[in-house]
């Protein structure tokens, strides 16, 4: 592959959305029937004395609950619910009036914190757990 093919392609994706980059993550993974996985460091650090076993391990998934919807937001939060999962209509207006329901059981922090930002930006109050 030529450099130029391969500069083309980094500015091309690098203008990709976070959901985008899922979706093409998760396309590639069937693809090749692969799983694509974070690399391990070689070595990690021991963590410090007064830290505990939660300090080591950060939390890489999170599920992204909706916890309520204003009435006067509503019709923009299904907008944005519809924009997140792809449900139809009735399944997102089901889903917003069901609050707190888990909108996304399990993303990585990135992806997690863009749903976050949609809905809360629709009027949605959102949280995130750790999974």
């Amino acid at each position: 592959m030529s450099e130029k093919v391969i500069d083309e392609l980094v500015e091309k994706l690098s203008g990709l959305t976070v959901l985008d980059m899922s979706k093409l993550k998760g396309m590639l993974e069937e693809k090749w029937g692969v799983k694509a996985q974070a690399a391990a460091p070689m070595m990690m650090a021991a963590p410090a004395a007064g830290e505990g076993a939660a300090a080591a391990e950060e939390a890489t998934d999170f599920e992204v609950i909706l916890e309520a919807v204003p009435a006067d937001k509503k019709i923009s939060v299904i907008k944005a619910i519809r924009e997140i999962t792809s449900l139809g209509l009735k399944e997102a207006k089901e889903l917003s009036e069901s609050a707190p329901k888990a909108i996304k059981e399990s993303a990585p922090k990135a992806e997690a914190e863009e749903i976050k930002k949609k809905l809360t930006e629709a009027g949605a109050t959102v949280k995130l757990k750790a999974v």
